[in-house]
């Protein structure tokens, strides 16, 4: 998909699309501590969800549910990627009790949008999206919401984040 649906009109995405089956791709963006997170680092299932703002009640629903899902995931680690700032993720987390997904912000080098294909262009925002990737690196599982403001399969995505354990 190269397009998606944002406030009312088809925007374009940027990069590169990944697909399943194909090896996840590094990409590093910024913790909340402002340290530099690459995802080369991790290992086991991880369940990625890219949102365009953490600050919107579609992304604030959609991680509050992560978070809640993430505890009876077991070994998955949940990490939920926006543009938004490191001290706006760190603030959110806090206020929301976020606990069980890491934030990460993609706002420095647009790195993750780039590499997975979900960048806004003129935007710079990212699209809405959930990728699951194995404990081999495979990329197990892929959905590109078609219209930002609209919630992911969620119960797809777990079954493909329990499925790929």
């Amino acid at each position: 998909m190269s397009q998606v649906i944002f406030g009312g009109k088809p925007v374009e995405l940027a990069g590169t699309p990944v697909e399943v089956g194909q090896e996840a791709p590094d990409f590093t963006v910024i913790a909340n501590d402002l340290s530099e997170f690459h995802f080369r680092d991790t290992s086991g299932v991880r369940l990625i969800a890219a949102v365009p703002s953490l600050d919107t009640g579609v992304c604030s629903a959609e991680t509050r549910r992560f978070n809640e899902e993430a505890a009876k995931l077991g070994n998955v680690q949940v990490l939920v990627i926006s543009m938004d700032l490191p001290f706006a993720q760190k603030r959110w987390c806090a206020a929301e009790g976020i606990e069980n997904v890491k934030t990460l912000s993609d706002h420095r080098d647009a790195s993750f949008g780039l590499n997975y294909g979900v960048l806004i262009k003129d935007k710079r925002l990212l699209a809405r999206a959930i990728f699951v990737v194995d404990s081999n690196n495979k990329i197990t599982y892929k959905e590109i919401v078609p219209v930002v403001s609209d919630h992911p399969n969620y119960e797809a995505a777990l079954e493909a984040a329990r499925a790929a354990k």
